[in-house]
C-alpha cells in the first residue's frame, strides 16, 4: 500500500494586515505550528510520504530567517517530503528556493521538484511527475507533459499541480489552468493539487487539500491535510481529512434591533470555539441599554478569540425617551442631551451618537458613584 499525506498553500509570510499588530503575528506564527503538525500527522499515520503542491512560502522575499525556520519545522518527520513550486513561490531564475540552496538550509530529506521531469523514489516504486511554476502566471497547462511522460513498470505514478482545474474552479482571468481529464490521460493513480485553499474533490483520484491554516473568511472547508491509501497501483484511493488547524475563521453578520437580537448574538459568540478568528459585522438600531449590553457581550467575546475585526458603521443608536430619563441630568447636561438628540438627525449622526454614548456612560459612573 501507498500513503500520502497531500497538503499545499502554507504560504509562509503571510501577513494579516487587518488585525491588530499582536494578532497578526500569532497568526502568521500559527504557520510554522501548521508545519509541525503535519510532520507529527505524517508520523502518527506512518505515511510513506509528505506532498505540498505549491505555494509553500507567501512570497520570493520571505527573510532568510523564516526560511530556515519553515526547513526547521519539518524534523518531526524525516521524510520524504516534495515540495512543488507554485504562484507566490515560483521558481524563477533567483528565487526563494536558489536562496534556501545558497543557505544550505534544505534537508536532505527534503526535495524541491523545480524541474517538469520524472522523479523517481526507488524505495517506494514511486514516479513522481510534477508540473512547478516557472512563473507566477502561465496561460498554459504544465501538467501537459504527464500524458508522456513514461515510468517504469509497476510503479506508481503520482502528479503535483499547482492551479485552477478547466471547467470546475476556472474563473474568467484564471490563469494556470489544469486539464480535468488530466487524471486519465496521463494514467495517474492520485493528482495531488494546490492553489485553492479549501479541501475539494475533483474526482476519485483528484483533490485539492486547502490550506492547513486558513487565512480568509471564505467557508470552504480549509484547514485540513488528506491522507490518501492507495492499496495498489490502479486502485481507486481513499482520502480521509485530518483536521491541523489551530484557527478558525468565522465571519458573522448581525442585524440588531431589540434585546431579542442581543440573545441570538451572544448565544452565537459564546459558542464559538477559543482562539477562533472572527470578522464581524452589525447592523441595525439599539437604545442606549441595549448599547451599554452589547459593548459588554462584546467585550467577553473578543477576550477569548485570537484575532476580532468588528465593523458597525451600520449601527445606529436610536435612544427611548426612558433612556434619556433614566440618565437623571438636570440644567447644562440635560440641554446637551437634548441638542445631541437633535444632532442625530443632521449630518453629524455618527459623532452626535457618540457623543451620547460617551455623555450617558459618564452619567452612569456619576450615578453609580453616588450609590456607593
Amino acid at each position: 500500500m501507498l500513503r500520502i499525506l497531500h497538503t499545499a498553500d502554507w504560504q509562509i509570510g503571510r501577513q494579516y494586515s487587518r488585525f491588530e499588530l499582536e494578532d497578526a503575528a500569532a497568526l502568521a506564527e500559527a504557520r510554522f505550528k501548521a508545519i509541525e503538525k503535519l510532520a507529527a500527522l505524517a508520523t502518527e499515520h506512518q505515511a510513506d510520504l509528505l506532498v505540498v503542491a505549491g505555494d509553500v512560502f507567501d512570497s520570493q522575499t520571505l527573510s532568510d530567517r523564516n526560511l530556515r525556520r519553515s526547513f526547521n519545522a519539518m524534523a518531526g518527520f524525516t521524510g520524504p517530503w516534495l515540495l512543488l513550486p507554485g504562484n507566490h513561490d515560483a521558481a524563477l531564475s533567483e528565487s526563494v528556493w536558489t536562496r534556501a540552496r545558497r543557505l544550505n538550509c534544505i534537508p536532505n530529506y527534503v526535495h524541491v521538484l523545480d524541474k517538469p521531469e520524472t522523479f523517481l523514489l526507488e524505495s517506494l516504486k514511486l514516479a513522481v511527475l510534477p508540473a512547478p511554476l516557472t512563473q507566477r502566471q502561465t496561460y498554459q497547462d504544465l501538467s501537459e507533459w504527464f500524458d508522456r511522460a513514461e515510468s517504469p513498470a509497476g510503479y506508481w505514478r503520482l502528479g503535483l499541480a499547482h492551479g485552477s482545474v478547466s471547467g470546475v474552479l476556472e474563473h474568467l482571468d484564471s490563469h494556470n489552468l489544469i486539464d480535468q481529464n488530466r487524471v486519465q490521460r496521463a494514467n495517474l493513480d492520485y493528482l495531488a493539487l494546490g492553489d485553492w485553499h479549501g479541501t475539494v474533490k475533483i474526482n476519485d483520484r483528484c483533490y485539492y487539500s486547502g490550506t492547513p491554516e486558513p487565512d480568509r473568511f471564505r467557508d470552504n472547508d480549509a484547514g485540513q491535510a488528506l491522507l490518501v491509501d492507495i492499496s495498489e497501483p490502479g486502485a481507486t484511493p481513499a482520502v480521509q481529512a485530518l483536521p491541523v488547524a489551530q484557527h478558525p475563521w468565522r465571519s458573522i453578520q448581525q442585524h440588531l434591533n431589540d434585546d431579542t437580537d442581543l440573545d441570538l448574538l451572544e448565544r452565537e459568540l459564546s459558542a464559538l470555539t477559543d482562539q477562533s478568528v472572527v470578522e464581524l459585522e452589525l447592523s441595525g438600531q439599539l437604545s442606549l441599554s441595549g448599547f451599554e449590553r452589547l459593548e459588554s457581550i462584546l467585550g467577553q467575546a473578543q477576550a477569548r478569540c485570537r484575532a476580532w475585526d468588528c465593523q458597525r458603521d451600520a449601527l445606529r443608536l436610536a435612544p427611548s425617551e426612558e433612556d434619556l430619563n433614566a440618565l437623571q441630568a438636570d440644567g447644562y447636561l440635560q440641554a446637551a442631551l437634548k441638542q445631541l438628540q437633535e444632532l442625530r438627525h443632521g449630518n453629524q449622526q455618527q459623532a452626535a451618537e457618540d457623543a451620547l454614548l460617551i455623555l450617558a456612560g459618564l452619567l452612569r459612573d456619576k450615578e453609580g458613584g453616588h450609590a456607593h
